[in-house]
């Protein structure tokens, strides 16, 4: 449809035309079709110049919308990239939120169904208690006409004690009989040590409240020939005064990479604290090849966490310092333990390397304890935290612990309630030269990989048992 703005232009064209025309004609004399023809040229050069004119402003015009245009399309793809991508993110927690649904609906399951088989255990032992309190009450029955004869002999113990001489104090003999065993047992120490005869125990180290198995401590024990074991308190000093100590050490950091390499075939959220002595760290020769050994094994680093005594740690030389700070490089870990004096610099210690430090449960509680150190032991976990450092408590033995150890906030535990030290089998973490002739040795016991989930079958169930008291 024309326009109405045409239409006037069209008509003033010919306008002015025809008036330039009539102008010729009146003054310069030219005839009526010498002035039509001047007038046409005229009207064909006005259209011709508003042609050119519109088209050059449509060009302009094209130009400007194809730019608002791409602008459009520019803004409208960012806002349909935007919305892809918070779609995106929709779904993913949406996926994540349905994961974490469907496993603690399968974790509420499997606590459901240790749960029965725990109350049926409960049911059988109280049975169990109960026969024998009625075999014990009829046992006491038949054993009551004897009374007076032992009320007699009761009688008659006294003085025959009297008549007596006085034994020697228990503390000297006891003295005496350790000075003189002394030399026999460095001897079998040594032997152990140079037969290769030390076993590595694993005791699990829980989360709190959950207990979930987070790390485990490898804890050594030397055999003799008779198969006598000797724990770490009876050997450890005995062989740090002998030398063997270095060879107990590494023997026991190669187990435990091998123990720690079966554990991670199964998870990779466990842990693997390891001892070494003092005299190890201060030992050029030895400690050596413990720094060359985990530079082999620098890919465990995250897992494998070193464990040092208080003691040793707040004496340390140029030496020890140069060994820490070669396998802090090295990405290692640290943790110290054996904590007798709770004046901790959490700062010093975070510089060193250590994230981790295992207090004795009766320190923690102690309330003698807490009003002489530097600060309130309630307050130690929370001072740790800030400079990266876990707090472990150690030697828990009652769930009464646990609960006191929660108000401390408190993260992991270890003790006797959750876990003895399980022995290990001799051919999961032996070196290869020695694992073929441990195989016939005790071809029963349990695996690394045995342990743990064994490990987190009591825990777990008895996690479930205490959550299920609580609520009741």
């Amino acid at each position: 449809m024309v326009r109405v703005s045409t239409i006037f232009i069209a008509i003033c064209m010919v306008l002015i035309a025809a008036s330039f025309g009539l102008i010729l004609y009146a003054m310069t004399g030219l005839s009526m079709r010498e002035s039509a023809l001047v007038a046409l040229s005229t009207l064909v050069c006005l259209v011709l110049y508003n042609a050119v004119s519109m088209r050059i402003r449509g060009h302009s015009d094209a130009s400007s919308q194809i730019a608002d245009l791409s602008r459009g399309t520019a803004d409208l793809a960012r806002q349909v990239a935007e919305y892809g991508r918070r779609m995106a993110l929709i779904e993913t927690r949406l996926a994540s939120a349905d994961k974490v649904a469907q496993d603690r609906a399968r974790s509420v399951m499997s606590e459901i169904g240790e749960l029965g088989i725990m109350i049926k255990h409960l049911a059988g032992s109280v049975a169990t208690h109960d026969e024998l309190l009625t075999s014990a009450t009829s046992l006491a029955a038949a054993h009551r006409p004897l009374q007076p004869q032992m009320t007699d002999a009761a009688q008659v113990e006294p003085a025959r004690t009297a008549e007596q001489p006085a034994p020697a104090p228990v503390a000297l003999q006891a003295a005496a009989e350790a000075i003189s065993d002394l030399p026999d047992m460095l001897a079998a120490i040594k032997n152990a040590a140079e037969a290769n005869r030390i076993d590595l125990y694993l005791q699990p180290i829980v989360s709190l409240p959950q207990r979930k198995v987070r790390f485990y401590e490898a804890v050594s024990r030397l055999r003799d020939e008779k198969d006598h074991v000797f724990t770490a308190g009876q050997f450890i000093d005995l062989a740090e005064a002998s030398g063997v100590i270095g060879q107990i050490d590494y023997t026991v950091l190669f187990r435990c990479v091998q123990v720690l390499r079966r554990l991670q075939v199964r998870t990779k959220d466990v842990g693997l604290f390891c001892n070494i002595s003092g005299i190890t760290l201060a030992s050029r020769d030895i400690f050596s090849e413990c720094v060359a050994f985990l530079e082999a094994n620098r890919a465990l680093a995250p897992s494998l966490v070193l464990e040092f005594k208080q003691s040793a740690f707040c004496g340390l030389g140029p030496v020890e310092i140069e060994h820490l700070t070669a396998l802090k490089r090295l990405g290692f870990q640290f943790s110290i333990d054996n904590i007798t004096d709770l004046r901790i610099d959490g700062r010093e210690l975070a510089d060193r390397g250590v994230r981790y430090i295992k207090v004795p449960t009766p320190l923690l509680l102690d309330q003698k304890e807490a009003t002489s150190s530097d600060i309130h032991t309630a307050d130690l976990a929370s001072l740790l935290t800030r400079f990266g450092i876990d707090l472990i408590a150690e030697r828990i033995e009652g769930e009464r612990s646990v609960a006191d150890l929660l108000d401390y906030d408190v993260r992991f535990g270890q003790g006797f309630l959750f876990s003895a030290p399980r022995p290990l089998r001799p051919e999961a973490a032996v070196p290869t030269l020695v694992a073929a002739s441990r195989q016939s040795e005790a071809p029963t016991e349990p695996t690394a990989i045995a342990i743990h989930a064994a490990a987190e079958t009591r825990l777990s169930g008895t996690a479930a048992l205490a959550r299920r008291i609580a609520q009741s």
